[in-house]
């Protein structure tokens, strides 16, 4: 197999830019205010967002949460940082309304007053919450487009988070205000295929919605070409890692891989689960049961991680598991830790969903039954005893994702946000 080197191209399909584009200037001179309901660098999708306005010439303002000693403003790799000191808190729906109330109303307030000294010409707004592109009103008033990127579409997560029904009526007016909030954007970016099947059912022509994917950023996910230089006599002396890294919450699913991990042990004497993620109340309860069921020796916490040394922890594994629970918002997703696996040349496990099988086949991923741990406990026994078929399977998942890497899912994003300038 060929490895090509990842440069950053305009697919030809993208047609032909002036030479300002071509000259990697196609932002210059223009203003930007970008907003996130989360922190700064932490959360990749709009840290990879702002990187590629950045290079391409824009002046960038950033209104996010604060985190941690961060200051609360401050100018980073040419982006000015304002950090609004509220705390991020899972909880019930009020909790979330006055979190999310109190940062629209004073990112709405910032960038009103920035506008007006010194127009926008693009405000770029990250869900959730839908309604944060308010915060965009007084500056599109003056003239500035307005990108509105759904990351997850807010009525699934309500009905997977709080298990209430889809005819509630939360989540009927969820869906009114996702409406809404869509027609107050020019254009709508969203993360996968089938998360557009959905917004363009309810919210808005499918025109309007460009997807650009979660794919890893390969200058810090380095393509590795997958190997196998080993059999399952190999790990008698030594652990067969299965590895799972990302937000603790119950949807996805550690619960479900610690049981698949306890039931492959007699067949997979060494097989340990290394765990990566921040503390969450979730992963409390889930360290109290492994405890219980004596499995300490086999589920291994070592708590949240920066994404360089997720990268060393990937390289040291030998299989990736995404363990989802079945749910209304898994059906949709398709995690980013998929690409960041095969980037690395791992294999991964992961459920049949409709979010993944839009890109994956059988023959390019392992799968199982969602929710089903004693399926996910059969994949991984299958991937210990035959390393050469899941060798191919890896190199196979690894073409899939050459096709959506982050330099092409750039293009992708920049060419929508040049269109969307352009327009009067």
């Amino acid at each position: 197999m060929t490895y090509p080197r990842i440069t950053q191209s305009v697919d030809s399909e993208l047609g032909h830019y002036p030479p300002e584009i071509a000259n990697g200037r196609r932002f210059a001179g223009k203003r930007v205010a970008m907003v996130a309901f989360s922190s700064y660098p932490d959360d990749p999708r709009p840290r990879r967002a702002l990187s590629a306005l950045v290079e391409e010439g824009a002046s960038i303002d950033l209104i996010c949460l604060g985190s941690g000693n961060a200051p609360r403003r401050e100018v980073l790799e040419g982006i000015d940082i304002s950090r609004v000191p509220l705390k991020h808190q899972r909880g019930g729906i009020f909790r979330y309304a006055y979190q999310y109330g109190a940062f629209i109303l004073i990112s709405s307030i910032i960038f009103a007053l920035r506008s007006l000294s010194r127009p926008y010409d693009l405000v770029y707004v990250h869900n959730m919450p839908d309604m944060l592109v308010l915060s965009s009103l007084i500056p599109k008033v003056l003239g500035a487009k307005v990108v509105l990127d759904l990351h997850d579409p807010m009525p699934e997560l309500m009905t997977t988070i709080f298990h209430v029904a889809p005819s509630s009526k939360s989540v009927q007016l969820l869906k009114h205000l996702e409406k809404w909030s869509i027609a107050q954007a020019d254009l709508v970016i969203t993360v996968n295929l089938a998360c557009k099947r959905i917004f363009s059912s309810r919210s808005c022509r499918p025109e309007k919605i460009g997807v650009v994917m979660n794919a890893p950023d390969s200058r810090i996910f380095p393509l590795r070409q997958p190997t196998s230089d080993h059999s399952a006599n190999q790990f008698r002396d030594k652990p067969f890692v299965v590895m799972y890294h990302g937000s603790i919450v119950e949807r996805n699913g550690l619960d479900i891989a610690i049981d698949a991990v306890a039931r492959v042990r007699q067949v997979v004497p060494n097989v340990v689960l290394r765990v990566f993620g921040p503390t969450t109340e979730f992963l409390e309860r889930t360290i109290d049961d492994v405890r219980k069921r004596n499995l300490e020796g086999i589920v291994r916490f070592f708590g949240p991680k920066s994404l360089e040394d997720i990268v060393r922890e990937i390289e040291d594994c030998d299989l990736g598991v995404i363990p989802n629970h079945h749910n209304a918002f898994t059906e949709i997703n398709t995690p980013t830790r998929i690409f960041e696996y095969l980037a690395l040349g791992k294999p991964v496990i992961a459920p049949s969903t409709s979010g993944i099988k839009d890109y994956f086949s059988n023959s390019s991923l392992l799968f199982f039954e969602p929710g089903n741990p004693a399926d996910l406990a059969r994949e991984i026994e299958y991937a210990f005893n035959h390393p050469r078929e899941v060798l191919e399977i890896a190199q196979r998942g690894q073409q899939v994702y050459l096709k959506h890497t982050w330099e092409i899912e750039r293009e992708t994003l920049l060419h929508r946000v040049t269109e969307t300038l352009r327009t009067g």
